[in-house]
């Protein structure tokens, strides 16, 4: 059996089957997310985990920009392991500088336009490796951008970084949805729950400090 393969199925809920690669991606996709609302450092452990796996369920989906986002992701994991681990002043929770925060807002959008674009696109400049057309390249490249830069100031450990994963589950629970990863959909609603929490565990900290 190929774990790998999204055609093979753990079980089926409903009239959804869902397989392993899915299953796996998910499962340690909340947990790496529940750790990170705690400010736990197991977050980056068991985020390695979510990025490989999705990373081949997106493929397999043609969500592109979702599936490059995972090599990222896997690089500032650890980077952001590194981070929490030493004895530096970016251990203590932080909020971003206006001038930072208009900065990264007109990058998203940049980031965005750029990046749909190059996707919309990425069946025609590599054929070979891309038989399909993306399916929602803005959609999904405003997930990947977005993401990128919440999880760099994860890692930093900036309040801000919640803001940015709201909005990314919001849009992550349609976009799911739409292309039918349907448990991959409710895990993002559940995320949504999730960094909801985190906002306001991280701000009641931000005050105790």
């Amino acid at each position: 059996m190929n774990l790998f393969e999204i055609r093979n199925i753990a079980f089926q809920i409903w009239d959804y089957p869902i397989s392993y690669v899915e299953l796996i991606g998910t499962l340690f996709g909340l947990f790496s997310v529940y750790f990170a609302s705690r400010a736990n450092i197991l977050t980056w452990g068991t985020g390695i985990v979510n990025e490989v796996f999705l990373f081949i369920l997106f493929f397999q989906v043609q969500l592109y920009a979702d599936m490059f986002l995972q090599v990222y992701f896997f690089i500032v994991t650890l980077y952001g392991w590194y981070i929490w681990n030493a004895k530096t002043s970016e251990n203590k929770i932080s909020k971003t500088s206006f001038r930072n925060k208009t900065f990264l807002a007109v990058a998203i959008i940049i980031g965005t336009l750029i990046s749909g674009f190059l996707f919309s696109n990425i069946h025609l400049y590599l054929p070979a490796y891309f038989k399909i057309q993306a399916a929602y390249p803005f959609p999904d490249s405003f997930i990947m951008v977005s993401s990128i830069i919440a999880t760099i100031l994860l890692a930093k450990k900036k309040i801000e970084n919640w803001y940015l994963w709201i909005a990314v589950d919001l849009v992550c629970v349609v976009l799911y949805f739409k292309k039918g990863v349907y448990f991959l959909s409710l895990e993002y609603f559940i995320f949504l729950g999730i960094a909801s929490y985190g906002f306001y565990h991280w701000k009641k900290q931000l005050s105790n400090d």
